[in-house]
């Protein structure tokens, strides 16, 4: 399967920390991908660098095969932290306020809430969803989600789970950070495991293994090597 998204020795240093340290992953294009690690781990450091919000110190992202440049965000979709939403107005508001500045037509608003099962709402409810569906105007080939669950209800997170499993049938290839290892296990086809900055393991997701068990040993041998 080709790769959609490679990083190669990826680095970020703020001062004298380095927050990302020569991380290499590699995602495969309709999968998905989850980024574990530890809070503070560098998950959400790498995601700003893949999103360009944050410039690398070294090495590259390379996107479809090139290297990446600012014309590839018209087709990455991103959810990091908090939702970038106005309170004040509902889903469509939002969704139109946000297809203005992209110069997306208003056709495909309606789109995105029917894939984000959002149609029926006129009031702010369900904020992770809205967000994933802002996240979605701009038909992304790679959508890159940050803690997506942080704050949901158990029924929430289910719902969230079916959502974001129907992505890749759909062509889009996601990328989710996580540190509820139980949710990753149902959902990725390929982890990453994250920790003081350094990948410590990547492979495909085996349902039979025991993630836990892997997580820590990998935490334990960052926290050693430190």
């Amino acid at each position: 399967m080709k790769a959609i998204l490679k990083t190669n020795n990826l680095c970020k240093d703020f001062k004298k920390q380095k927050a990302v340290n020569n991380v290499s992953i590699t995602v495969r294009e309709n999968s998905i991908y989850g980024l574990l690690g530890p809070n503070g781990a560098g998950k959400s450091t790498t995601l700003k660098m893949i999103t360009g919000m944050l410039r690398p110190t070294s090495g590259k992202v390379l996107f479809n095969g090139h290297e990446w440049n600012r014309k590839d965000l018209e087709q990455i979709g991103a959810l990091i932290e908090t939702p970038p939403l106005y309170e004040n107005l509902s889903a469509v508001e939002n969704l139109e306020v946000r297809a203005k500045l992209l110069n997306i037509p208003k056709t495909r608003i309606d789109k995105v809430l029917k894939m984000v099962d959002l149609q029926n709402t006129g009031r702010m409810g369900m904020k992770q969803r809205l967000g994933i569906a802002i996240a979605l105007l701009n038909s992304p080939k790679l959508l890159i989600l940050d803690e997506p669950t942080n704050g949901l209800d158990p029924i929430g997170i289910q719902e969230l789970r079916s959502l974001i499993r129907s992505f890749p049938s759909k062509g889009i290839t996601v990328i989710l950070s996580s540190h509820i290892l139980s949710e990753v296990q149902l959902i990725a086809d390929d982890i990453g495991i994250i920790s003081n900055g350094i990948l410590g393991y990547e492979g495909q997701m085996n349902k039979d293994e025991n993630l836990e068990n892997l997580f820590v040993e990998v935490v334990r041998k960052s926290q050693e090597e430190r």
